[in-house]
C-alpha cells in the first residue's frame, strides 16, 4: 500500500461534508489538513457539529486554492450544485486530485446540464477528464482518473440493481420504471417547508415528477451499458426517516430467468466486490436499516411468471454509499489500495 495521502474537504458544513470527516479520520491511509466553509471560515467546526468536536482539525478554512494546494493532495468536493464547475478545473491547476460529490461533472452533455440543474455547466475540458465513479461497474477507469465525478445517491442505489441485467440482456431497457424512496437527509441542511418535521412526519410525498436531475445521469450510466439510448420512468418519494434509499424497479424479462437465476447473474456480475451483497431469491426483500451507517448496497429479486416481469429491490444508506463512502472508495481506488480501505464497518442496527 502507498504512503498516505493529505486530504481537504470543501462543503465541510453539509451532511456530506460532516460524514466524509466521519470516516476519514478513521481511514489508516488519510490524513485531513484542511475542513473548508466558504461562509463560515474562522469558525470552530464543533459549532456547526458538536459530535465531530476534537476529531479532526477544528477551525474551518477559508476557500483559498494556494492554500489548499499547500495543505492538500486530494480534495473532496461535498458542495451544492454549480460551485464545483467553476472550482474543479482551478484545483486540478493547482496539482491536486479532485473527487466531486456534487453534480456538476456527472453529465457528458453541458446542454443537458444546464436543462436539468438550472446553472451554467462546467468547461468542456473537465467533463470530458471526469470519470463517472460507480466503483463497481467503472472502477478500472477510476484507477488512472484525477477527477472524479460520484455518482448521486439515487443513481447509485439504482444502477447497482439495474446494470448487471441490462448487460446481459435479461431485461427489456424500454420497459424499466423505477420507484424510489429517500430519507430527509437527502436534501440536504438547507431549510426548506417541505422537509420541516410536521410537513414530513407521517407523510409520504412524490416529488420533482419527471423532472428529477438524477434521471439524465441514470440513462446515461444504462445507455452506455446497454449500446443503446435507453430512457426510463423515475419517480422519487421522500419518507419520514433520516437516512435511507431504496430503488425498487421493474421491468419485463427477456427469456426464462427465475430469481434464482438473476440472484446467481448478480452474484458472478459483484463477485470479489464486497459492498455489494445479493440476498438469497427465497429470502426477504432488503430494507434500509440494514444498510444504515455502511457502505453497502444490498440487493434482491423477485420474478412474476404471470407478468413476466422482474422486481429489483435495491437499499443503499444515501449519505455514505450514496455520497462520502462511495467517494473514499474511489480514492481507495484512485490510490491503489484494496477499495474497502477506512470501509468494512458493519451496518448500525436497529
Amino acid at each position: 500500500m502507498s504512503n498516505s495521502v493529505r486530504a481537504a474537504i470543501i462543503g465541510a458544513t453539509g451532511y456530506g461534508g460532516a460524514e466524509l470527516i466521519r470516516l476519514l479520520q478513521a481511514h489508516p491511509q488519510v490524513n485531513i489538513t484542511s475542513v473548508i466553509s466558504t461562509s463560515n471560515a474562522g469558525a470552530p467546526l464543533a459549532d456547526h457539529f458538536p459530535h465531530l468536536q476534537e476529531i479532526v482539525v477544528d477551525i474551518l478554512d477559508e476557500l483559498n486554492v494556494e492554500l489548499i494546494a499547500g495543505k492538500a493532495d486530494v480534495v473532496f468536493l461535498a458542495t451544492p450544485a454549480g460551485v464545483s464547475a467553476e472550482l474543479s478545473p482551478k484545483l486540478l491547476a493547482a496539482g491536486l486530485k479532485v473527487i466531486d460529490i456534487s453534480g456538476d461533472l456527472r453529465l457528458k452533455s453541458r446542454a443537458d446540464y444546464e436543462k436539468w440543474y438550472k446553472h451554467t455547466a462546467a468547461p468542456e475540458e473537465a467533463i470530458a477528464r471526469a470519470v463517472y465513479g460507480l466503483s463497481e461497474v467503472f472502477g478500472d477507469e477510476v484507477k488512472s482518473a484525477d477527477l472524479i465525478a460520484n455518482p448521486g445517491c439515487y443513481p447509485t442505489a439504482t444502477l447497482l440493481g439495474l446494470i448487471p441485467a441490462v448487460k446481459a440482456g435479461w431485461i427489456d431497457p424500454s420497459t424499466i420504471i423505477i420507484d424510489a424512496k429517500s430519507g430527509v437527509s437527502g436534501a440536504g441542511r438547507g431549510l426548506n417547508l417541505g422537509f420541516h418535521y410536521s410537513e414530513a412526519n407521517e407523510n409520504l410525498t412524490a416529488y420533482k415528477v419527471n423532472k428529477h436531475q438524477h434521471i439524465p445521469e441514470i440513462e446515461q450510466a444504462l445507455s452506455r451499458v446497454a449500446g443503446k439510448p435507453v430512457v426510463t420512468t423515475f419517480t422519487t418519494h421522500l419518507v419520514p426517516m433520516t437516512r435511507g434509499i431504496m430503488s425498487t424497479m421493474y421491468a419485463s424479462v427477456n427469456g426464462e430467468h427465475t430469481a434464482e437465476d438473476f440472484t446467481n447473474l448478480y452474484r458472478q456480475y459483484y463477485e470479489g466486490r464486497k459492498f455489494v451483497r445479493i440476498r438469497n431469491s427465497s429470502g426477504k426483500p432488503p430494507a434500509t436499516k440494514e444498510v444504515s451507517g455502511s457502505n453497502y448496497c444490498d440487493i434482491g429479486f423477485s420474478v412474476d411468471e404471470r407478468t413476466g416481469r422482474v422486481t429489483i429491490v435495491s437499499v443503499i444508506d444515501n449519505v455514505v454509499k450514496g455520497a462520502a463512502g462511495q467517494a473514499i472508495q474511489n480514492l481507495n481506488i484512485m490510490m491503489g489500495w484494496d477499495e474497502t480501505t477506512g470501509l468494512l464497518f458493519a451496518p448500525v442496527y436497529p
